[in-house]
């Protein structure tokens, strides 16, 4: 089995990278924000985050094919770098400090890109998580500076923490009324959005969370660092892995609570 371990050491170099580029803009009073087509936004900073990033694998990885939020797919082959400059750009351009750079290597099996190294740094948190199939989840701040990442041992919904983004993406998809059970049930529901709780699953620190529409690039890097962790990363359809078009994590104890809650088959 490859160990990715020389992957892993280049994500950690393109998020340094990242870091000193994003936060070198992050609360500037002259950033220059644009809307894009599905009306979300989008800074001069997420444009030169990845601009930067796939500078730097051109050259150090020119075989190797690159997906970017901002810049779309870039060459061809069974290993395909997954980018998202700045996960949270809301948050980044009103000053809110969370948001991340979110960077995964993946490869094609059985007809799927699978991530195999995930990085998600959120440089003003000083946060930093990462994950290499088969090595574990670590946080820390460095490869040399790290302690690894379980997830909790919760088994009853009665007991769990919940964390979501917000409530108008479950209406619009006629999931409200499961959601709101499972908010019901659970011990403690908190709406940290983005990338974060996916982070406090693969730390233990919450049990559950789920999304209702997401992006490749949203959850590629997540994804691994919750399943190395010990985690479950699926989709609300139950499909492993981050190719559904929403996300639902966990311990792996509540998983099938989760998704039957918020598909409302219980």
């Amino acid at each position: 089995m490859a160990d990715y371990l020389d992957d892993l050491r280049l994500a950690h170099v393109l998020a340094d990278a990242a870091d000193a580029a994003t936060m070198a803009r992050f609360k500037a009073l002259d950033l220059k924000v644009e809307t894009k087509p599905d009306m979300t936004p989008v800074s001069e900073a997420d444009k030169a985050a990845e601009e930067l990033i796939r500078g730097q694998l051109q050259r150090a990885r020119p075989r190797d094919a690159v997906l970017g939020e901002e810049y779309g797919v870039e060459g061809t082959g069974p290993r395909r770098w997954v980018v998202d400059p700045i996960d949270g750009t809301k948050n980044y351009v009103r000053g809110v400090p969370v948001w991340a750079t979110l960077i995964a290597l993946t490869e094609a099996d059985g007809g799927a890109f699978q991530p195999v190294v995930g990085l998600v740094s959120a440089p003003a948190l000083g946060r930093r998580w990462w994950a290499a199939k088969g090595h574990g989840a670590f946080t820390g701040r460095s490869l040399s500076q790290a302690s690894r990442l379980r997830v909790s041992g919760v088994s009853r919904l009665a007991d769990a923490s919940f964390a979501y983004s917000s409530l108008g993406g479950w209406e619009e998809r006629g999931r409200l009324n499961g959601f709101l059970d499972l908010t019901r049930k659970v011990w403690r529901t908190r709406a940290y959005g983005d990338f974060w709780p996916y982070m406090m699953v693969a730390e233990g620190s919450v049990d559950l969370c789920a999304e209702p529409e997401l992006s490749l690039w949203d959850m590629a890097a997540t994804a691994i660092v919750v399943t190395e962790a010990g985690g479950s990363f699926t989709g609300l359809d139950g499909r492993p892995g981050p190719h559904s078009g929403n996300a639902a994590a966990s311990n792996g104890l509540l998983h099938d609570e989760l998704l039957d809650h918020l598909n409302e088959r219980y």
